[in-house]
């Protein structure tokens, strides 16, 4: 994998993270894309790579990460489409202005304001945990806007308190454990000013519970970097914010639900109800992946993204 396109140092060698994206660790093995960037307005200016052309293919990276998250896929992808890989509004290296109330409807309607300026059209978009909620959202308020969409294990968390049949109670019990473990004990940190206690519950509470002591001081730092989004989302903004089951139901175009099968049980009942709701959907579960598919089966994700492509008629 290639190193981040819009890195200024060299990223984490360790980081498995819950519910979001890490950082890329790579090299690069072929020319990166200039970065460029748009105004969408209100202020917002947004940094993007492009390469290719064809249908428009969008990808949205998830939390502690940055567009460059996509770097090593950028270049196979552009082979059959114009490819953009945008930093979500408070990720590197975007500076853009506090705003209050941002969220993952705030990013789903920043990405609708990206395909204005850029004169995409009908795009097709992939998102990666975090990213994949924005995306989400953008079907949900825009779909005049969406050709196709891949979700890779989207956070839509409140879907846990609505689960029915016998789903319902480990649903909800996740719910409220997501709730007080997680939501309410970052809030706390990010509110008194504590980024490096908000980012290390976050972290230990779901993978080893000393993950963020165990990192070197540059690991916990590249970290930080891509961390801004929490300081405005935690303490003015909402982290899992309300998505309502059918408003979901009626989004038409064709979806891929990707999965990794060691990836975390909440993540697997949101991907089932996803299944449940979605009308025109492909569910594929990678058996040797977990949340961070994208690094640890890189090929099989792309394979199985542009199998789907191909099958919904979008080249």
């Amino acid at each position: 994998m290639m190193r981040r396109a819009f890195s200024r140092i060299e990223p984490l060698s360790v980081l498995t993270p819950l519910v979001f994206c890490i950082l890329c660790r790579c090299q690069p093995s072929a020319p990166v894309p200039a970065i460029k960037e748009v105004v969408i307005g209100d202020g917002i200016r947004l940094h993007y790579l492009e390469q290719g052309s064809g249908t428009p293919l969008v990808l949205v990276h998830g939390s502690l990460s940055d567009g460059g998250y996509w770097t090593d896929q950028i270049g196979p992808l552009s082979e059959h489409y114009h490819v953009i890989a945008y930093s979500r509004r408070y990720n590197y290296p975007n500076q853009n202005p506090t705003r209050a109330g941002y969220s993952a409807v705030t990013d789903g309607e920043d990405l609708a304001s990206l395909i204005g300026p850029l004169r995409l059209g009908k795009v097709v978009v992939l998102g990666h945990s975090y990213g994949a909620l924005a995306a989400l959202f953008l079907a949900v308020r825009h779909r005049q806007l969406v050709r196709a969409m891949i979700l890779a294990e989207p956070p839509a968390v409140s879907l846990l308190s609505h689960l029915t049949g016998p789903e319902a109670k480990s649903g909800m019990d996740s719910f409220h454990d997501i709730q007080r473990r997680m939501v309410e004990p970052m809030q706390q940190a990010f509110r008194s000013g504590d980024r490096n206690a908000g980012v290390a519950i976050f972290m230990d509470v779901f993978d080893d519970p000393h993950a963020w002591e165990k990192m070197s001081e540059s690991s916990r730092q590249e970290t930080l970097n891509n961390a801004h989004e929490w300081d405005v989302m935690m303490t003015t903004g909402t982290l899992f914010p309300e998505i309502d089951p059918g408003t979901i139901e009626r989004i038409t175009v064709p979806t891929l639900l990707l999965s990794g099968a060691k990836s975390y049980p909440f993540l697997a009942l949101i991907s089932q109800d996803l299944t449940r709701l979605l009308p025109n959907r492909q569910n594929i579960v990678l058996p040797d992946a977990g949340h961070q598919m994208w690094y640890e089966k890189p090929e099989e994700c792309r394979r199985d993204v542009e199998n789907f492509l191909g099958k919904a008629g979008t080249h």
